[in-house]
């Protein structure tokens, strides 16, 4: 039976001359896999919906491995994140990493409704690196290793100054600190952006300037922290350090 469900496109790859396989993140039944037929055609109706970043309504038929997509109408393009390469490129990391960290099949709106709004706000031109560390968040929290940040992940007492551990995995208090010898040191400003990102709703946040130097601070923290605890390789994160490099 075919059910209409709202999406949106995580990634696509070619099956066979003619078909794709498109994953879907959707509000009623989480991630899928389905085969597209005949959407590599360019003159096919399905090659609209099936683009990276599509979101959409979606005729789908759920299946024990790889469900079928029979059709689908856009509801927002997101056009300008495909038309930009830097757009491009932080999306299709928060797409890998929402796939790779994804159970199959289990319905998730909470983070659905995330992932949507980092896209449309991407497609806005606000900070496509600040958004996709709050995404980023989000994701290391419903994987299960996120790090404990609201106290002390060692004494569970609220002291500040907090020193961030990637080796004990959270924040630690004055007393603590000496657990870790590495563990840096976070002002009372770059703990609240922690504590932000890590726990409020992504659509209360709306627009947040942050410095370059602490940008690249909590970039740095979150990468080294998901290369201990996050266990996947994401191709994306490469192209990504590509283009700082770059830039």
């Amino acid at each position: 039976m075919f059910e209409k469900v709202e999406g949106v496109v995580l990634r696509t790859q070619d099956y066979g001359e003619t078909h794709k396989i498109v994953t879907l993140f959707t509000m009623e039944k989480g991630k899928v896999g389905l085969v597209a037929r005949g959407a590599k055609k360019p003159k096919s109706r399905m090659a609209a919906i099936t683009q990276p970043f599509i979101h959409g309504t979606f005729l789908l038929q759920i299946g024990t491995n790889l469900g079928t997509l029979q059709q689908g109408e856009v509801l927002t393009p997101l056009r300008k994140i495909r038309e930009d390469i830097i757009k491009t490129a932080y999306a299709s990391y928060i797409a890998e990493l929402t796939d790779k960290l994804l159970e199959e099949k289990q319905p998730d709106a909470f983070h659905y409704k995330q992932l949507l709004k980092t896209y449309q706000w991407i497609a806005e031109d606000k900070d496509p690196e600040v958004l996709s560390m709050i995404y980023e968040w989000k994701m290391y929290k419903k994987a299960g290793f996120a790090p404990v940040i609201h106290q002390c992940v060692n004494c569970s007492t609220k002291q500040t100054p907090y020193h961030f551990s990637v080796q004990e995995g959270g924040v630690l208090c004055p007393r603590c600190q000496w657990k870790d010898s590495t563990a840096i040191a976070l002002s009372e400003h770059l703990f609240k952006l922690l504590y932000i990102f890590s726990e409020i709703d992504i659509e209360r946040i709306g627009s947040i300037s942050v410095k370059d130097e602490n940008k690249q601070l909590l970039k740095q923290l979150m990468e080294d922290y998901y290369d201990r605890y996050g266990g996947y390789y994401l191709k994306s994160k490469k192209f990504l350090k590509q283009l700082d490099l770059l830039q």
